[in-house]
């Protein structure tokens, strides 16, 4: 059977697309990355995870070796120079420990490392080229210290957004100041004082605005135009509208990107989540902590939860949401670790990560149609749980693995005990096996401290542990 054409929403052209790249040999995505001053909230993970999804289609569909994934990271921005005096912590020690949170927060999640994580503070060189080039082509000046982009220098400025002038206006949280020619123009670069982070700059000691980091990064790794861009669908103005217009005004191009991808937003309990409502909250938060639910969630949990609703529309976070997530995983891993157990052992990897199946291709090339990619784990479910037989075990465990769901560290968790998990309800099981989980992480970080809080609180709720020579851990119901 052939392999499916990838057809992805362009923001751009408001329409589903035939994917078709640039160079088959050389596939180029940039994803718009975390600002490191506070930990990443659940709607900052929805990019990370469809992109993953992304990122991962087009490794199975080009070579591994032919796809470069860029995902940056901002560590030079007014906030982070705000959380950092208010702790009163350097700016570095801020961005490396949030970085590092980041990093093992997204790890938790599934999702593979970006091929380059580019930092802001590393490029700077290329902004202040970037920069030169759209003053000497006139597109930008510089006046009283900032240097900034004239709008009305190019004509075709608001295509992506398609918004009328004083939508623009609203949506770009216009700054009155004296230098400015119009009330549209941006900042490219703007002085800096004593206590902040500055570089020096042919308009002197600086640092750069927020937009024209991500078009330098982009331009550093992947060139003056590629594939795809990505991000959330409240980048796209004034961010996206504005990296298209440095990059194309700096480089002579009409496309910074030829495709543009945006996911929709998140509410959690039906509102829009904020700090002022009580219900923001964390990746971190969701993974570690009791706050929401009643006890953490293991990231294959809020993984499946993200990927049952389009990228596209928005999604509403909800306990029963991920209740029913974790009922699924449960279910489907139970009967792997039974299929396991009689047809394979854990050290046999060959056969779960065959790659995805047809029907999981199909789903997805249809612009990540993550909630038919689910219905297809549920169908492949049923004729595994019929049949029994080694291929339908195999199929769903290959795609569990190929949408960042299932490893063999999770897999090991569901190694069965007999006259154990069969009492309990799924709700239950799933409940055990995501504390396991966590165990297996702690232990896999040497905190053996949090590993016997975990083997405790697992004792009681009625839970004995085995930990096997193997490396894996097996559990049964006390009686």
């Amino acid at each position: 059977m052939s392999t499916p054409a990838l057809k992805i929403y362009n923001t751009l052209t408001r329409r589903k697309e035939d994917f078709r790249p640039i160079d088959p040999a050389n596939v180029r995505m940039y994803v718009c990355g975390p600002t490191v001053y506070d930990y990443a909230h659940i709607g900052n993970a929805r990019p990370l995870i469809v992109f993953d999804v992304l990122f991962r289609l087009l490794r199975h569909l080009y070579g591994a070796e032919h796809v470069t994934y860029v995902r940056n990271i901002t560590d030079v921005d007014d906030k982070i120079n705000a959380r950092a005096f208010e702790r009163g912590i350097s700016i570095r020690e801020l961005t490396e420990e949030t970085n590092k949170i980041f990093q093992a927060d997204v790890k938790a999640l599934g999702c593979l490392e970006p091929t380059v994580q580019p930092r802001a503070t590393e490029h700077i060189a290329q902004m202040i080229a970037i920069i030169e080039r759209l003053i000497a082509s006139g597109h930008a000046y510089a006046a009283d210290g900032h240097v900034l982009f004239d709008v009305p220098s190019m004509p075709s400025y608001g295509r992506l957004s398609r918004r009328s002038l004083d939508e623009m206006l609203a949506g770009a949280r216009v700054d009155v100041a004296p230098y400015k020619r119009g009330d549209m123009d941006f900042v490219l670069w703007k002085p800096s004082k004593e206590n902040e982070p500055g570089w020096d700059s042919p308009w002197g000691r600086g640092r750069p605005g927020w937009h024209i980091e991500c078009s330098a990064m982009s331009w550093a790794h992947l060139g003056e135009t590629f594939d795809i861009h990505g991000g959330g669908i409240d980048l796209v103005f004034p961010h996206h509208e504005n990296e298209i217009a440095q990059s194309c005004c700096a480089f002579g191009q009409d496309v910074m990107a030829n495709y543009w991808m945006h996911n929709g937003f998140l509410q959690v309990e039906g509102e829009k989540m904020s700090k002022s409502l009580g219900n923001f909250v964390t990746i971190h938060e969701l993974l570690h902590t009791e706050k929401f639910g009643g006890h953490p969630w293991t990231g294959p949990v809020l993984r499946l939860a993200m990927l049952m609703t389009h990228y596209r529309h928005p999604i509403d976070w909800t306990v029963p949401r991920l209740r029913e997530s974790r009922a699924l995983l449960s279910k489907w891993g139970k009967l792997i670790g039974v299929g396991v157990k009689e047809h394979f052992t854990f050290e046999d990897e060959w056969w779960w990560v065959a790659g995805p199946s047809v029907f999981i291709q199909e789903r997805l090339a249809d612009d990540l149609d993550s909630p038919g990619a689910v219905a297809s784990l549920s169908s492949a479910f049923d004729a595994a749980f019929s049949s029994n037989s080694p291929d339908t075990i195999r199929r769903l465990a290959s795609d569990l693995h190929f949408l960042g769901l299932m490893d063999a560290d999770s897999l090991a968790v569901w190694s069965p005990i007999e006259g154990g998990p069969n009492d309990l309800s799924p709700d239950t099981i799933g409940l055990v096996n995501q504390l396991l989980m966590s165990r297996n992480a702690a232990r896999a970080s040497k905190n053996w401290a949090e590993s016997d809080r975990i083997r405790d609180e697992l004792a009681a709720m009625g839970i004995a542990l085995k930990d096997n020579k193997d490396g894996t851990t097996t559990w049964e119901v006390k009686r």
